[in-house]
């Protein structure tokens, strides 16, 4: 098998278009190919008037593909991918605290080595957490052990599904490929931005849970860690709470992950004397502008292209003041989101279907904020700052969890918002019109709004007045980093805790979420061998 690489195809390509452009590249017959796959395809839209896919093709020749490779400086012998899972010969099933990225994939690799792994949740299974969730967003009910934060399939089931990841490591492609076996779309395999949508996410996630429970997994919903015991620095059991009353599971290999919202968990673990260091991290709010535009901005005459689809945008900023401005978490054709977890606070996200086919485009606009800003030693500095944006932006959205939102010429301008443009916003049970500069600290608002203006100059139309931004987003990532050993992968202080993904400050997306969790999993099966 050959990989050539730099293959152009036109957006309305087929597949004889793909053997022809082949077949050009290596110089052969085009009957000398006897199959051929997009192995990796990117949008090229440099030039609005000539946009393109750019990709790397696999193809199978039958002829000699060595020396074909030796005349065509593009192509390579295509490096084949198998991800072993090792057998586990351990006597007690480790335990995954948190069924987000992380621990669904340590989970479904322990239960593959046959270790019968036992996940616990403190959230609800997707089809009963997906019920409390709406009726949070249609009735302003919130239910504070399951919502968009907590429960089967983590933060990441409700927003778009986005696949993209800055990691190089191989263990990528085992996640990309679990995904696509248990119901995602084949598309995610080779497009260069991957997406499975909210709504093919959480039959993909089911299945992958019912895989776990085949091999011997056990799956606890509702179930909350309360308590760490360990004995001469080695672990020894965890305590659980469900139905009000507690249960120790015996275990000598816990993988921590619990998402960058179980704050009461980071609490517990602060008590603890865990080892725990507060990080950078980013709030700001969310731009939504409508998605027409933004296709019209980024694609052209091209826009509306079926195989286009949304566009995409990502952009980022430094300024004089030394802030960093960008944007993050870009969901096309999607919707914002109210993914309050906690009484009495506010907080969004961004979301969107497989199809991403609603009115607005939207991203989180952030500025980046380090422990210098939070006035306090204390390892969840980071946590409280989140705390109290969340709950200036409930304030200021009054009852009913309504959220916040101001028109970006109104913010930029200093006087709230009586009247929206052209944009309306998508967040929902309902939203009220403030002054976001009221909620967020002067220093970030002062840099979103340098930032927005800076952004207008990539993107046109990114600055537009009536675009609206809704706040607060304050989770992009965590506030805290769970000190653990950079070979085992186990807590500085407690043997056989292994802190995981997201939540414990060592991943940022589904994608390094899963690929973390693959890692801590393989450290226990080696350490049974």
């Amino acid at each position: 098998m050959i990989r050539v690489n730099n293959i152009h195809l036109d957006l309305n390509y087929d597949d004889i278009a793909i053997q022809k452009a082949v077949a050009k590249q290596l110089r052969v017959e085009q009957s000398c190919i006897k199959n051929c796959s997009i192995f990796r395809r990117s949008v090229d839209a440099r030039k609005k008037d000539n946009i393109f896919f750019l990709t790397s093709v696999d193809v199978e020749l039958s002829i000699n593909e060595e020396k074909v490779c030796r005349k065509c400086k593009n192509a390579m012998i295509a490096p084949k991918y198998t991800y072993e899972v090792n057998k586990y010969n351990g006597n007690v099933s480790p335990v995954i605290v948190g069924m987000g990225p992380a621990g669904l994939f340590a989970g479904l690799v322990l239960a593959q080595s046959g270790a019968k792994p036992i996940i616990i949740e403190r959230g609800k299974d997707i089809d009963s957490r997906t019920n409390d969730v709406n009726k949070f967003w249609t009735s302003g009910v919130l239910n504070t052990a399951s919502n968009v934060q907590f429960g089967e399939g983590g933060a990441g089931t409700f927003s778009d599904g986005k696949l993209n990841t800055g990691t190089k490591d191989l263990r990528q492609r085992k996640v990309l490929e679990e995904f696509v076996k248990h119901g995602a779309p084949e598309e995610i395999l080779y497009n260069a931005k991957p997406h499975i949508g909210t709504d093919r996410l959480k039959t993909t996630i089911k299945n992958i849970r019912q895989e776990i429970i085949s091999l011997g997994g056990t799956v606890m919903f509702e179930t909350k860690l309360t308590d760490i015991n360990y004995k001469d620095n080695k672990i020894q059991s965890i305590t659980v709470e469900k139905n009000c009353k507690s249960e120790i599971i015996e275990t000598d290999n816990v993988i921590l992950a619990i998402g960058h919202s179980a704050r009461d968990t980071f609490e517990m673990l602060c008590d603890l004397k865990m080892p725990i260091e507060s990080k950078p991290f980013s709030v700001g709010a969310r731009i939504e502008h409508l998605r027409e535009k933004i296709d019209k901005s980024q694609y052209g005459k091209f826009a509306g292209n079926q195989r286009l689809g949304a566009a995409n945008y990502k952009m980022n900023v430094h300024l004089e003041n030394g802030r960093g401005v960008y944007t993050f978490c870009m969901c096309p054709g999607g919707k914002v989101v109210n993914a309050s977890s906690e009484e009495d606070m506010l907080c969004t996200n961004g979301m969107s279907e497989f199809s991403r086919d609603e009115v607005n485009s939207n991203a989180a606009l952030l500025v980046g904020v380090s422990p210098d800003d939070f006035n306090s030693d204390s390892p969840l500095a980071g946590m409280y700052f989140q705390r109290e944006l969340e709950h200036r932006a409930f304030m200021a959205g009054g009852e009913n969890y309504n959220a916040p939102v101001q028109r970006v010429d109104d913010f930029i301008n200093n006087r709230k918002s009586h009247a929206l443009g052209e944009v309306k916003p998508s967040i929902g049970p309902d939203y009220t019109f403030a002054d976001l500069n009221a909620v967020l600290p002067d220093y970030i608002c002062e840099s979103m709004k340098q930032g927005v203006t800076a952004m207008g100059k990539k993107l046109a139309g990114f600055d537009d007045g009536d675009a609206v931004l809704t706040a607060v987003e304050a989770r992009s990532s965590s506030p805290i980093r769970i000190l653990r050993n950079n070979e085992t992968l186990q807590s500085v202080l407690i043997s056989g805790l292994y802190p995981c993904g997201e939540g414990a400050g060592y991943a940022g997306g589904i994608i390094s979420a899963a690929v973390d969790g693959i890692k801590c999993a393989e450290k226990i099966i080696e350490s049974s061998i």
